[in-house]
């Protein structure tokens, strides 16, 4: 496909499209053996250092846990030859598996993001995809949604990583018809699994995006780590995540949180990759005093501190945009093209810096 264009949001895009072209939402349940538990260690059914963690490890029964999963138009569970490329989309701080469905809100008695997920697959923007809406909490209490910085439910947003590679990833891949297999450990299947996968979040998501995925610093709360907050918030990075590039070739922030480590560690841990980020999208609005600070803090130095380990890379500045979903739905839209409209994954490293 050709390239594509950073552009606003056409309004058409949040009415509902005919009833033949409508995605479904489904929520589903599943296993998590990876997840901090009441005392703060990781419960990890896999043999993870402590020093990578950043705490002690250990053994655990597994818990269930909830997501919910956009099926485009025609999705046939029977029909094992049609595949599909699968979009994670992450909350923010006070969000859960639902903020991006009922906390957008809704046009034509259909979720917003529907509709547009629906408009960008019958426009021929994007082929049909998956779009995953998970509870970032990887924690025992991953319900609890109130903002208590020494809470485990709140560590569990910089855990995270761990049950998506380990149980959520998996379990999507098992479940449904994807062109990513995370069992296939070949050259060439990790080609194909990374072109295939794509992850965002807003604010809280955002920060995971980058510190996990690409890889930055974890946070625990003070009360625990004895050192002092750089943010004043109660909460002071731990070790730096080992970072998931291995498996996800598209990465988008929109108004990442203030947790969010700077460019020159992300840059740096980017650049001490075995792949190449396919395209990097981060975005925020201008009058976002939630986020613009570490916007800006994060993408400062990234593109030069990791070279050719990086494709495409955006900042999207929204010229008036707040801590809303205007700015996310832009994000959600042009990230989406980005990732799943263009296919010279090889590209040298292109910057493109938008003011919309």
């Amino acid at each position: 496909m050709s390239d594509r264009q950073v552009t606003a949001v056409p309004a058409e895009y949040f009415t509902p499209v005919g009833e033949d072209l409508q995605g479904t939402i489904q929520e589903v349940s599943y296993p998590v053996g990876h997840y901090i538990n009441e005392s703060r260690q990781l419960v990890a059914g896999e043999a993870i250092d402590s020093r990578e963690a950043g705490r002690e490890t250990v053994k655990g029964e597994a818990i269930r846990k909830s997501c919910n999963v956009y099926l485009p138009a025609g999705y046939d569970p029977d029909d094992k030859a049609v595949k599909y490329n699968v979009l994670y989309l992450l909350h923010g701080v006070g969000g859960n598996q639902y903020e991006w469905l009922s906390d957008n809100g809704s046009v034509g008695e259909r979720y917003k993001v529907c509709n547009l997920f629906d408009r960008l697959i019958a426009g021929g923007d994007i082929d049909p995809l998956i779009v995953v809406f998970p509870n970032g909490r990887s924690a025992h209490d991953w319900t609890d949604r109130t903002f208590r910085t020494e809470g485990t439910h709140m560590l569990g947003f910089y855990y995270f990583d761990y049950e998506l590679k380990y149980d959520l990833i998996p379990f999507i891949e098992s479940t449904y018809n994807t062109r990513a297999n995370v069992k296939d450990a070949t050259t060439e299947g990790v080609r194909l699994n990374r072109e295939s996968r794509a992850i965002a979040g807003l604010s809280m998501g955002g920060m995971q995006a980058l510190n996990l995925i690409v890889g930055g610093y974890r946070y625990d709360s003070t009360k625990f780590t004895g050192t002092e907050s750089v943010w004043d918030n109660g909460l002071a990075q731990t070790v730096l995540a080992p970072g998931m590039i291995d498996m996800f070739g598209y990465v988008g922030a929109f108004s990442n949180a203030p947790t969010s480590s700077d460019g020159r560690t992300l840059g740096t841990s980017l650049a001490a990759s075995a792949n190449s980020l396919h395209s990097l999208f981060i975005s925020c609005g201008d009058a976002d005093e939630i986020a613009v600070r570490s916007y800006a803090g994060s993408t400062e130095g990234l593109p030069q501190r990791a070279g050719d380990r990086l494709g495409r890379y955006y900042e999207v500045l929204i010229q008036g945009g707040l801590h809303d979903f205007e700015v996310w739905n832009n994000g959600a839209y042009n990230f989406s093209r980005l990732a799943f409209g263009n296919r010279d994954a090889q590209a040298a490293q292109k910057v493109v810096r938008v003011t919309l």
